[in-house]
């Protein structure tokens, strides 16, 4: 990571990572971090997750770059496809990249994702429909759905 930006969120900080002209990573904390430097790329990616957060946006056009192994990029790719308001199992996943018995390794990359949000690892469910595994809690990953679920229907 080249340089990042720290802003407020509903849920503590995000400090948003860049590197050249794409978006690396995004960490969710209690405590600001000094020494961050805002950029155009940060701010267009800040303002677009308010609007998120704001229920006034469903997807991201800013650019970013996803850095990890051949096998977490095919389940990022995955998120990825995930439809706003909806939720998938990790069997699910594990069965569109073709592997239905890597259910563990799918919940291990959602844990390695990179930009949280974005790629969608909230999104994914255990198979009964529980919520289990997401890296920023419970708390958050149920409160991200509920507000999808909120304006599934609405045109943002």
């Amino acid at each position: 990571m080249k340089g990042f930006a720290v802003y407020p969120s509903p849920f503590g900080y995000l400090e948003i990572g860049y590197e050249g002209g794409s978006i690396v990573c995004m960490e969710r904390t209690e405590k600001r971090r000094e020494g961050g430097t805002p950029t155009e790329l940060t701010e267009r990616a800040n303002k677009q997750l308010s609007e998120y957060f704001a229920g006034k946006r469903k997807a991201f056009d800013f650019p970013y770059r996803l850095t990890g192994t051949p096998f977490q990029r095919k389940v990022w790719a995955a998120l990825e496809a995930i439809p706003y308001g909806e939720t998938r199992t990790y069997k699910d996943i594990a069965q569109a990249i073709g592997n239905e018995k890597a259910t563990r390794a799918v919940g291990m990359a959602n844990n390695r994702n990179p930009i949280p949000i974005v790629v969608p690892c909230h999104r994914v469910v255990g198979t009964n429909g529980n919520l289990v595994g997401y890296a920023y809690g419970l708390a958050m990953k149920k409160a991200l759905l509920e507000l999808e679920q909120k304006n599934k229907g609405v045109e943002l």
